[in-house]
């Protein structure tokens, strides 16, 4: 039969049940067929048929999505979601669940209300045989259990008790026993037990109680520094953003969690967050003890260093870590660094041009609109699509790409985190957790999953990464000692002495590259100010110790929980660096 459809969908409006309000859309399907055998054995589609050949026939269906429900109804609505076409529904509760309700709260429900037949208030088996009963259930239930695990087996992990895998486990028992869920939670249940023994944080710590025996926190040497290639750093970093941005859990992103950080028993909430801003902060303080912590420097030197940080900057853009890169730009537009005139006087233009180039993709024009675009752009493309006005920079940059391109090798991309977790703060502030009737509003929790979703996204892309770790680079870098913001200030002020600056705070101005291409033209555009110790700096113009607020400012992160040294992450003995 030959045929051709169309499809429509229409807005149908609420339907409210006990405990739920749901949206309903109606999808209208016209088919249109040939209306008699000589029509279908001329062989012609339906919308190639003159009308008076073809027969048309419509088809209507409703499909059905949560809009807010008891937590009852939430976790029925995970056993009925494939029935109603809300074929995301899964993966919307499971990445945003733990803002309303716990592992353990959920589970119950899923096993012990619905995962009984006795007790059961499945509608969907209501009307069926005690045996097709059981088997819809056994199937609706194992799928979800099966997705759970897949994405969010970190919600198990419940040391030193396993409270909801022991109790997963004793209904995999006797329900679905010597199955493959169940050897597959048996196996979880080893898996979090031995790394609990271990006792192995694995690759990040935020103390110097991972230093080697011997080894001391230590100001930068020039000379070691810059035997560094840029590219092998930028790799080293690179690498590092990665191990831990592939292992930030979604849930800990989210506004209501991440908003709660600073109360006192919350010190330890969302670690994997703040172990990517523990990192952010530590490339921010390295760069600027880089620059400024050996006094015997000449201007020139100092400038070399600033010159190479940017050179860094650029191997980041072309390894689309976007972390790092942010970092980077936001310790050279600190106030230490800002306001030494005179060494970015000895900046070349070219790398002026270079600087002024990164740093725009940082704008804050239209809500970082350019950054925004940029990493969804760049998200799953193979290499960074760069564009320089400077010919010069654009030919290094093809030069290096292409070197990769003939090298195979592919890039994945690493975001700036405080991008996401500004959005997620807005959306948790900006609409309610509960609607009318004191049910949860899950259209919250569907809008926030379109940023968890690219959270997601952007992780798996970062497989694609092949770095080796250097372990001389990440010795050197986790030993360096990271000067306080009054340090940097006051061996900035003994750098370029107070008289012969006038310093005017960075955001003031709508760009401080232009300033800085300013005062390389020689002209000064600078008010006199009296210099003081800057107390809490702005966004792109902190340092030291403030480092944080150029890290997620948007975000209010918390000051404090960034004062400590941060020692860079490296693996223990017992969990070598790997290759990623």
């Amino acid at each position: 039969f030959s045929f051709s459809w169309q499809t429509t969908f229409q807005d149908g409006g609420e339907e409210v049940e006990d405990g739920a309000v749901y949206n309903v859309t109606l999808k209208k399907v016209q088919i249109q067929q040939a209306a008699n055998k000589g029509a279908r054995w001329l062989g012609g589609e339906g919308d190639q048929l003159p009308p008076e050949h073809t027969v048309r026939q419509y088809e209507t269906s409703k499909i059905r999505a949560i809009k807010a429900g008891t937590l009852e109804k939430l976790v029925e609505n995970l056993l009925t979601a494939f029935g109603d076409a809300d074929f995301s529904y899964i993966s919307i509760f499971l990445a945003t669940y733990r803002a309303f309700a716990s592992p353990r709260a959920v589970l119950e429900l899923l096993l012990d209300r619905f995962g009984n037949l006795e007790t059961s208030s499945h509608g969907e088996v209501a009307n069926l045989n005690s045996l097709e009963s059981e088997m819809v259930l056994r199937v609706e239930i194992a799928s979800v259990l099966r997705a759970w695990l897949d994405q969010c087996s970190e919600d198990f992990r419940e040391p030193p008790d396993y409270m909801c895998l022991l109790k997963l486990l004793d209904y995999l028992k006797n329900n679905m026993p010597n199955s493959d869920m169940e050897s597959r939670v048996q196996n979880l249940l080893k898996q979090f037990q031995n790394q609990e023994v271990e006792a192995v944080d694995g690759f990040y710590s935020t103390s110097s109680g991972d230093l080697v025996d011997g080894e001391e926190l230590e100001i930068s040497n020039p000379e070691e520094f810059s035997s560094f290639q840029d590219h092998v750093v930028a790799e080293q970093l690179t690498y590092m953003d990665v191990m831990l941005f592939r292992r930030v859990v979604p849930y800990h992103c989210l506004g209501s969690i991440w908003s709660q950080r600073d109360k006192k028993e919350n010190k330890n909430l969302a670690p994997t967050v703040r172990a990517t801003i523990t990192q952010f902060n530590a490339v921010t303080k390295c760069v600027i003890s880089t620059i400024l912590g050996t006094r015997e420097l000449k201007i020139q030197q100092r400038a070399k260093i600033i010159e190479k940080w940017i050179h860094i900057a650029h191997e980041c853009r072309i390894l689309k870590n976007f972390s790092s890169l942010r970092a980077i730009i936001s310790a050279l537009q600190s106030n230490s660094i800002y306001r030494l005139k005179t060494t970015w006087m000895c900046v070349s233009k070219d790398i002026l041009l270079m600087y002024e180039e990164l740093s725009e993709i940082f704008s804050d024009h239209d809500n970082y609109l350019t950054s925004r675009e940029l990493l969804m752009k760049e998200a799953t493309s193979k290499f960074a699509n760069l564009d320089s006005s400077e010919k010069e920079n654009q030919k290094k940059s093809q030069k290096r790409l292409q070197l990769q391109k003939n090298k195979g090798v592919m890039q994945g991309t690493v975001p700036y985190l405080g991008t996401f977790l500004t959005d997620l703060i807005m959306l948790d502030t900006a609409l309610q957790d509960y609607v009318e009737g004191g049910l949860i509003n899950f259209e919250k929790r569907r809008r926030e999953f379109e940023v968890i979703a690219q959270i997601k996204l952007l992780q798996s892309s970062c497989n694609s990464y092949c770095l080796i770790p250097d372990h001389k680079f990440i010795q050197w870098f986790r030993r360096q000692r990271h000067l306080t913001e009054e340090e940097s200030y006051k061996l900035s002020r003994e750098a370029e002495a107070a008289a012969d600056t006038n310093i005017l705070s960075p955001k003031s101005q709508k760009s401080m590259v232009k300033r800085i291409s300013t005062l390389f033209l020689g002209t000064d555009v600078f008010t006199p100010s009296k210099e003081q110790p800057p107390k809490g700096s702005p966004v792109g113009g902190s340092s030291g110790e403030s480092t944080d607020s150029a890290s997620v400012s948007s975000c209010e992160f918390n000051h404090s929980e960034t004062e400590d040294v941060c020692v860079t992450p490296v693996s223990s003995p017992e969990d070598p660096l790997k290759k990623v």
